[in-house]
Protein backbone atom coordinates (compact mmCIF):
# COMPACT_ATOMS: atom_id res chain seq x y z
CA UNK A 1 0.00 0.00 0.00
CA UNK A 2 2.78 2.45 0.91
CA UNK A 3 4.65 1.72 -2.32
CA UNK A 4 1.43 2.34 -4.29
CA UNK A 5 0.96 5.71 -2.56
CA UNK A 6 4.53 6.74 -3.24
CA UNK A 7 4.25 5.68 -6.87
CA UNK A 8 1.07 7.71 -7.31
CA UNK A 9 2.62 10.75 -5.64
CA UNK A 10 5.68 10.50 -7.87
CA UNK A 11 3.47 10.25 -10.94
CA UNK A 12 1.54 13.37 -9.93
CA UNK A 13 4.78 15.24 -9.39
CA UNK A 14 5.96 14.36 -12.88
CA UNK A 15 2.64 15.33 -14.44
CA UNK A 16 2.33 18.73 -12.82
CA UNK A 17 6.00 19.63 -12.78
CA UNK A 18 6.42 18.73 -16.44
CA UNK A 19 3.60 21.11 -17.35
CA UNK A 20 4.73 23.91 -15.07
CA UNK A 21 8.38 24.05 -16.02
CA UNK A 22 8.04 24.14 -19.80
CA UNK A 23 9.29 27.39 -21.28
CA UNK A 24 6.60 29.69 -22.66
CA UNK A 25 6.69 32.06 -25.59
CA UNK A 26 8.48 31.76 -28.88
CA UNK A 27 11.42 29.87 -27.40
CA UNK A 28 9.32 26.91 -26.32
CA UNK A 29 10.20 23.62 -27.94
CA UNK A 30 7.00 21.72 -27.20
CA UNK A 31 5.64 20.12 -24.04
CA UNK A 32 7.25 17.40 -22.02
CA UNK A 33 5.09 14.42 -22.99
CA UNK A 34 4.00 12.29 -20.08
CA UNK A 35 1.23 9.80 -19.69
CA UNK A 36 -2.25 11.28 -20.29
CA UNK A 37 -4.23 12.12 -17.18
CA UNK A 38 -7.81 12.58 -16.02
CA UNK A 39 -9.18 15.71 -14.34
CA UNK A 40 -12.33 15.01 -12.33
CA UNK A 41 -14.68 17.75 -13.53
CA UNK A 42 -16.33 19.22 -10.42
CA UNK A 43 -15.37 15.92 -8.79
CA UNK A 44 -16.96 12.70 -10.01
CA UNK A 45 -19.98 14.81 -10.88
CA UNK A 46 -21.77 12.18 -12.98
CA UNK A 47 -22.34 10.20 -9.80
CA UNK A 48 -22.41 12.70 -6.91
CA UNK A 49 -23.44 16.35 -6.50
CA UNK A 50 -20.82 18.59 -8.05
CA UNK A 51 -18.35 20.38 -5.81
CA UNK A 52 -19.18 18.48 -2.66
CA UNK A 53 -16.73 16.48 -0.60
CA UNK A 54 -18.68 13.38 -1.65
CA UNK A 55 -17.94 14.11 -5.32
CA UNK A 56 -14.28 14.78 -4.56
CA UNK A 57 -13.93 11.61 -2.50
CA UNK A 58 -15.54 9.53 -5.24
CA UNK A 59 -13.18 11.06 -7.80
CA UNK A 60 -10.26 9.92 -5.64
CA UNK A 61 -11.77 6.47 -5.29
CA UNK A 62 -12.13 6.28 -9.09
CA UNK A 63 -8.48 7.11 -9.64
CA UNK A 64 -8.64 10.71 -10.86
CA UNK A 65 -5.21 12.24 -11.34
CA UNK A 66 -6.49 15.75 -10.59
CA UNK A 67 -9.69 17.00 -8.96
CA UNK A 68 -11.19 20.30 -10.15
CA UNK A 69 -12.45 23.02 -7.82
CA UNK A 70 -14.34 25.96 -9.31
CA UNK A 71 -13.92 28.85 -6.89
CA UNK A 72 -16.35 31.53 -5.77
CA UNK A 73 -16.11 33.98 -2.88
CA UNK A 74 -18.37 34.72 0.05
CA UNK A 75 -19.17 38.17 1.36
CA UNK A 76 -16.54 37.75 4.05
CA UNK A 77 -13.88 36.85 1.49
CA UNK A 78 -13.72 33.06 1.88
CA UNK A 79 -13.01 30.90 -1.17
CA UNK A 80 -15.68 28.23 -1.63
CA UNK A 81 -16.07 25.47 -4.21
CA UNK A 82 -18.98 26.45 -6.44
CA UNK A 83 -19.34 26.47 -10.21
CA UNK A 84 -21.88 29.27 -10.55
CA UNK A 85 -21.70 32.80 -9.24
CA UNK A 86 -24.99 32.05 -7.50
CA UNK A 87 -26.29 29.35 -5.19
CA UNK A 88 -29.79 28.51 -6.35
CA UNK A 89 -28.99 25.79 -8.90
CA UNK A 90 -27.16 23.47 -6.53
CA UNK A 91 -28.43 24.38 -3.05
CA UNK A 92 -31.70 25.07 -1.23
CA UNK A 93 -30.82 28.75 -0.76
CA UNK A 94 -34.21 29.86 -2.14
CA UNK A 95 -35.92 27.99 0.69
CA UNK A 96 -33.51 28.96 3.46
CA UNK A 97 -33.13 32.61 2.45
CA UNK A 98 -36.21 33.37 0.29
CA UNK A 99 -35.88 37.15 0.69
CA UNK A 100 -32.18 37.44 -0.14
CA UNK A 101 -32.35 37.20 -3.93
CA UNK A 102 -31.24 39.87 -6.35
CA UNK A 103 -32.93 40.48 -9.69
CA UNK A 104 -30.71 40.05 -12.73
CA UNK A 105 -30.86 43.11 -15.00
CA UNK A 106 -32.33 42.40 -18.41
CA UNK A 107 -33.76 38.98 -17.63
CA UNK A 108 -35.55 39.63 -14.36
CA UNK A 109 -34.25 36.29 -13.09
CA UNK A 110 -33.90 35.96 -9.32
CA UNK A 111 -30.44 34.95 -8.21
CA UNK A 112 -28.82 34.29 -4.86
CA UNK A 113 -25.23 35.44 -5.44
CA UNK A 114 -22.66 33.65 -3.30
CA UNK A 115 -20.91 36.95 -2.64
CA UNK A 116 -24.04 38.21 -0.86
CA UNK A 117 -23.70 35.52 1.84
CA UNK A 118 -21.21 34.91 4.62
CA UNK A 119 -19.51 31.55 4.99
CA UNK A 120 -21.63 30.80 8.06
CA UNK A 121 -24.77 31.37 5.97
CA UNK A 122 -23.49 29.22 3.12
CA UNK A 123 -22.78 26.41 5.57
CA UNK A 124 -26.51 26.31 6.40
CA UNK A 125 -27.37 25.28 2.84
CA UNK A 126 -27.97 21.76 1.57
CA UNK A 127 -25.83 21.17 -1.54
CA UNK A 128 -26.75 17.53 -2.11
CA UNK A 129 -30.48 16.95 -2.12
CA UNK A 130 -30.95 18.47 -5.61
CA UNK A 131 -28.89 15.58 -6.97
CA UNK A 132 -30.45 12.77 -4.94
CA UNK A 133 -31.93 12.05 -1.54
CA UNK A 134 -28.93 9.94 -0.55
CA UNK A 135 -26.79 13.09 -0.64
CA UNK A 136 -29.11 15.16 1.53
CA UNK A 137 -27.11 17.22 3.99
CA UNK A 138 -24.01 17.68 1.84
CA UNK A 139 -22.50 21.15 2.23
CA UNK A 140 -20.67 23.59 -0.01
CA UNK A 141 -17.02 23.01 0.86
CA UNK A 142 -14.40 25.68 1.25
CA UNK A 143 -11.27 25.62 -0.87
CA UNK A 144 -9.35 24.80 2.31
CA UNK A 145 -11.54 21.74 2.97
CA UNK A 146 -11.03 20.56 -0.60
CA UNK A 147 -7.26 20.92 -0.27
CA UNK A 148 -7.21 18.93 2.96
CA UNK A 149 -9.17 16.09 1.36
CA UNK A 150 -7.37 15.92 -1.99
CA UNK A 151 -3.74 16.86 -1.55
CA UNK A 152 -1.30 14.00 -1.45
CA UNK A 153 -3.90 11.76 -3.10
CA UNK A 154 -4.43 13.64 -6.37
CA UNK A 155 -3.54 16.99 -7.85
CA UNK A 156 -5.67 20.12 -7.36
CA UNK A 157 -7.06 21.94 -10.39
CA UNK A 158 -8.74 25.16 -9.19
CA UNK A 159 -10.47 27.61 -11.52
CA UNK A 160 -10.22 31.31 -10.73
CA UNK A 161 -13.32 33.13 -11.84
CA UNK A 162 -13.12 36.90 -12.01
CA UNK A 163 -16.61 38.27 -12.70
CA UNK A 164 -17.14 42.00 -12.44
CA UNK A 165 -19.23 41.49 -9.33
CA UNK A 166 -16.16 40.51 -7.24
CA UNK A 167 -14.26 43.59 -8.31
CA UNK A 168 -17.33 45.70 -7.58
CA UNK A 169 -17.41 44.24 -4.04
CA UNK A 170 -13.75 45.02 -3.48
CA UNK A 171 -12.70 41.36 -3.50
CA UNK A 172 -9.52 40.17 -5.20
CA UNK A 173 -9.88 36.44 -5.87
CA UNK A 174 -6.36 35.97 -7.21
CA UNK A 175 -4.81 37.62 -4.17
CA UNK A 176 -7.03 35.58 -1.85
CA UNK A 177 -6.01 32.38 -3.59
CA UNK A 178 -2.31 33.23 -3.41
CA UNK A 179 -2.69 34.00 0.29
CA UNK A 180 -4.41 30.66 0.79
CA UNK A 181 -1.44 28.81 -0.70
CA UNK A 182 0.76 30.30 1.99
CA UNK A 183 -1.73 29.59 4.76
CA UNK A 184 -2.21 26.00 3.61
CA UNK A 185 1.54 25.45 3.23
CA UNK A 186 1.14 24.78 -0.47
CA UNK A 187 3.60 27.30 -1.87
CA UNK A 188 6.56 24.94 -1.67
CA UNK A 189 4.67 22.07 -3.30
CA UNK A 190 2.24 23.92 -5.57
CA UNK A 191 4.30 23.22 -8.69
CA UNK A 192 3.89 19.50 -8.03
CA UNK A 193 0.29 19.50 -6.78
CA UNK A 194 -1.57 22.34 -8.50
CA UNK A 195 -2.63 23.41 -11.98
CA UNK A 196 -4.63 26.65 -12.05
CA UNK A 197 -7.14 27.55 -14.76
CA UNK A 198 -9.34 30.43 -15.86
CA UNK A 199 -11.43 31.66 -18.79
CA UNK A 200 -10.03 35.11 -17.96
CA UNK A 201 -6.48 35.81 -19.02
CA UNK A 202 -5.96 38.51 -16.36
CA UNK A 203 -5.40 36.19 -13.36
CA UNK A 204 -3.19 33.89 -15.45
CA UNK A 205 -1.04 36.81 -16.57
CA UNK A 206 -0.69 37.85 -12.95
CA UNK A 207 0.20 34.34 -11.81
CA UNK A 208 2.75 33.97 -14.61
CA UNK A 209 4.67 36.68 -12.76
CA UNK A 210 3.77 35.91 -9.14
CA UNK A 211 3.76 32.09 -9.30
CA UNK A 212 5.56 31.12 -12.52
CA UNK A 213 6.40 27.54 -11.52
CA UNK A 214 2.73 26.54 -11.30
CA UNK A 215 1.07 25.30 -14.49
CA UNK A 216 -1.62 27.60 -15.89
CA UNK A 217 -4.43 26.57 -18.26
CA UNK A 218 -6.28 29.10 -20.41
CA UNK A 219 -9.84 27.85 -20.84
CA UNK A 220 -11.42 28.59 -24.22
CA UNK A 221 -15.11 28.46 -25.10
CA UNK A 222 -16.74 28.94 -28.49
CA UNK A 223 -16.99 32.69 -28.05
CA UNK A 224 -13.26 33.07 -27.45
CA UNK A 225 -12.04 30.55 -30.04
CA UNK A 226 -11.40 33.14 -32.73
CA UNK A 227 -9.21 35.06 -30.32
CA UNK A 228 -7.12 32.29 -28.83
CA UNK A 229 -7.22 29.23 -31.13
CA UNK A 230 -5.40 30.77 -34.07
CA UNK A 231 -1.63 30.72 -34.66
CA UNK A 232 -1.32 34.26 -33.31
CA UNK A 233 -3.71 33.52 -30.46
CA UNK A 234 -1.83 30.42 -29.37
CA UNK A 235 1.43 32.35 -29.38
CA UNK A 236 -0.21 34.99 -27.21
CA UNK A 237 -1.45 32.35 -24.76
CA UNK A 238 2.04 30.87 -24.54
CA UNK A 239 3.28 34.14 -23.10
CA UNK A 240 1.27 33.69 -19.89
CA UNK A 241 -0.01 30.09 -19.76
CA UNK A 242 1.35 26.57 -20.05
CA UNK A 243 -1.72 25.02 -21.61
CA UNK A 244 -5.13 25.52 -23.19
CA UNK A 245 -8.43 23.99 -22.13
CA UNK A 246 -10.74 24.24 -25.16
CA UNK A 247 -14.36 23.14 -25.26
CA UNK A 248 -14.43 19.63 -26.68
CA UNK A 249 -16.12 20.54 -30.01
CA UNK A 250 -13.35 23.03 -30.73
CA UNK A 251 -10.82 20.17 -30.78
CA UNK A 252 -12.95 17.52 -32.51
CA UNK A 253 -11.25 16.41 -35.72
CA UNK A 254 -8.42 18.93 -35.36
CA UNK A 255 -5.08 17.23 -34.75
CA UNK A 256 -3.58 20.33 -36.37
CA UNK A 257 -4.76 22.45 -33.43
CA UNK A 258 -3.25 20.07 -30.90
CA UNK A 259 0.00 19.87 -32.86
CA UNK A 260 0.17 23.67 -33.17
CA UNK A 261 -0.29 24.04 -29.42
CA UNK A 262 2.34 21.42 -28.71
CA UNK A 263 4.80 23.03 -31.09
CA UNK A 264 4.89 26.18 -28.93
CA UNK A 265 4.90 24.39 -25.61
CA UNK A 266 1.21 24.36 -24.69
CA UNK A 267 -0.53 21.31 -23.30
CA UNK A 268 -4.12 20.62 -24.39
CA UNK A 269 -6.90 19.59 -21.97
CA UNK A 270 -10.38 19.69 -23.57
CA UNK A 271 -13.65 19.75 -21.62
CA UNK A 272 -16.05 18.06 -20.80
CA UNK A 273 -16.29 14.28 -21.31
CA UNK A 274 -19.41 12.93 -19.65
CA UNK A 275 -22.17 10.34 -19.74
CA UNK A 276 -24.57 13.19 -19.00
CA UNK A 277 -26.10 15.49 -21.63
CA UNK A 278 -24.91 16.49 -24.10
CA UNK A 279 -24.36 12.94 -25.22
CA UNK A 280 -20.84 11.77 -26.12
CA UNK A 281 -19.92 12.17 -29.77
CA UNK A 282 -19.18 8.45 -29.81
CA UNK A 283 -21.38 5.70 -28.34
CA UNK A 284 -18.93 4.76 -25.60
CA UNK A 285 -17.38 7.45 -23.42
CA UNK A 286 -14.14 5.54 -22.89
CA UNK A 287 -13.69 5.17 -26.64
CA UNK A 288 -14.43 8.87 -27.12
CA UNK A 289 -11.69 9.74 -24.65
CA UNK A 290 -9.34 7.28 -26.38
CA UNK A 291 -9.96 9.06 -29.67
CA UNK A 292 -8.93 12.39 -28.18
CA UNK A 293 -5.89 10.89 -26.48
CA UNK A 294 -4.66 8.53 -29.19
CA UNK A 295 -5.76 10.17 -32.44
CA UNK A 296 -5.87 13.87 -31.64
CA UNK A 297 -3.03 13.62 -29.12
CA UNK A 298 -4.43 15.71 -26.25
CA UNK A 299 -2.59 15.59 -22.95
CA UNK A 300 -5.52 15.27 -20.54
CA UNK A 301 -9.29 15.56 -20.33
CA UNK A 302 -11.84 17.04 -17.97
CA UNK A 303 -14.41 14.33 -17.26
CA UNK A 304 -17.46 13.86 -15.05
CA UNK A 305 -16.66 10.13 -15.12
CA UNK A 306 -13.12 9.46 -13.89
CA UNK A 307 -13.88 5.74 -13.83
CA UNK A 308 -14.33 5.78 -17.61
CA UNK A 309 -10.88 7.20 -18.31
CA UNK A 310 -8.79 4.61 -20.20
CA UNK A 311 -5.84 3.71 -18.04
CA UNK A 312 -4.06 1.88 -20.87
CA UNK A 313 -4.32 4.27 -23.84
CA UNK A 314 -3.05 2.90 -27.12
CA UNK A 315 -0.91 5.94 -27.84
CA UNK A 316 2.80 5.18 -27.53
Amino acid sequence: MLSDMLSRRDALTLLAAGLATRPTGAAAQGPVRRRPYAVAHRGASAYAPEHTLAAYQLALDQGADFVEQDLAMTRDGVLICLHDDSLERTTDVAEVFPDRATTEPGTGRRRWLAVDFTLDEVRRLDAGQWFGSSFRGARVPTWEEAVELVRGRAGLYPELKMPVLYVARGLDMTAAWLTSLRRLDLLTTAAEQVIVQSFDDAPLRRLAVDLPRVARTMLVDRGAASRWLTPDGLRAVAEFATGIGPAKPLVEGRPDLVAAAHDIGLGVTPYTFSTRAPAPARPDLTEEIRYYLDVLGVDAVFTDNPDRFPRTPRRA
